[in-house]
């Protein structure tokens, strides 16, 4: 007979006192994996913004308008000055706190709920994979906050790209948004939000994690990894994460932009993208979405680990 003690079974050899402690334990550090993550959130938004609207003009605007990243930066700076790289900028650094500490609070989660669902094991080191799930399953409640922002985001960002400046700002949009057509119109492109972040945030969390392991020197562990590690999986996260997103990301911003009743809905938008531009335009703002993705996320990471490590020595 086995004597391995399953992690199910050492669960039960816990005594009160003990049990109490450990739920003290898992709360705080759900808890500490809420703020770390939205403190690692805002590093993201501050190091990534200009990429991200570079992303989102050339998704967005008519064929032939830039003929590239660097066309659409120069163009931009001229008509808008450094500062119109950071247009939008409002809303996800609003939102970005949130957003990031439910994604790495739901990460969290995610991990518990994968040990939960498999309790006969002897470890509870997880694996890739089973990292990888609990990345997908983060991204379910980050869906509820990202959408909206993003929606209010990308309408920001694609101003003066041709015409007159319809938004006032965040505020305005979401007015405008809610009289146009409700909660419905907030919410607009959720579902390709969602196909974007489902497999984005399996292969950020699993790339981050197994970076992780494989810079870890023999008989020493992730978690003491120097800052420079750290960077670079972080760096290695965004960029396993935007690999595959830019096709899905392509469809929640065409559909999050256009007019009302220009699209049915996502496979609509995937539909008439695919008629019209070809399949290359599902690639769209790859370069931006690429050259943001390292800094930005190695941003994020270092941020997340380095709060969470000034919580755990204050409490």
């Amino acid at each position: 007979m086995s004597t391995e003690v399953t992690v199910l079974e050492r669960a039960t050899l816990i005594q009160p006192e003990e049990a109490v402690e450990v739920k003290k334990e898992q709360t705080t550090s759900s808890v500490k994996s809420f703020l770390a993550g939205g403190f690692g959130g805002v590093t993201c938004v501050l190091v990534g913004q200009p990429f991200d609207l570079i992303k989102v003009r050339l998704q967005t605007a008519p064929e032939g308008a830039y003929t590239g990243m660097v066309d659409a930066t120069k163009q931009i700076i001229a008509k808008d000055g450094f500062r119109g790289l950071y247009r939008g900028m409002g809303p996800p650094l609003a939102g970005i706190t949130p957003i990031f500490a439910i994604s790495f609070w739901s990460y969290n989660l995610g991990k518990k709920i994968v040990l939960w669902a498999n309790p006969n094991r002897s470890s509870p080191d997880l694996s890739i994979t089973e990292l990888m799930v609990a990345g997908g399953i983060s991204a379910g409640p980050t869906t509820l906050i990202m959408s909206p922002v993003e929606r209010v985001k990308v309408l920001l960002q694609i101003q003066g790209q041709g015409g007159e400046n319809k938004y006032k700002g965040p505020i305005d949009v979401v007015r405008q948004l809610y009289k146009e057509g409700g909660l419905r119109s907030i919410y607009r492109g959720v579902g390709a939000t969602l196909a974007r972040d489902g497999p984005g945030s399996a292969a950020y969390f699993g790339a981050y994690e197994l970076t992780k392991r494989l810079l870890t020197p023999a008989n020493a562990t992730p978690d003491s990894l120097n800052p420079a590690a750290v960077l670079f999986a972080g760096g290695m996260a965004g960029v396993a994460m935007w690999s595959i997103a830019i096709p899905p990301d392509v469809i929640k911003s065409r559909l999050q932009t256009a007019p009302p009743g220009t699209y049915k809905n996502a496979f609509d938008c995937l539909r008439k993208t695919i008629a019209q531009d070809g399949t290359k335009a599902l690639f769209k703002g790859i370069g931006p979405a690429l050259f943001r993705a390292f800094p930005a996320n190695a941003a994020t990471f270092l941020g997340y680990e380095a709060s969470l490590k000034i919580m755990n020595l204050l409490w």
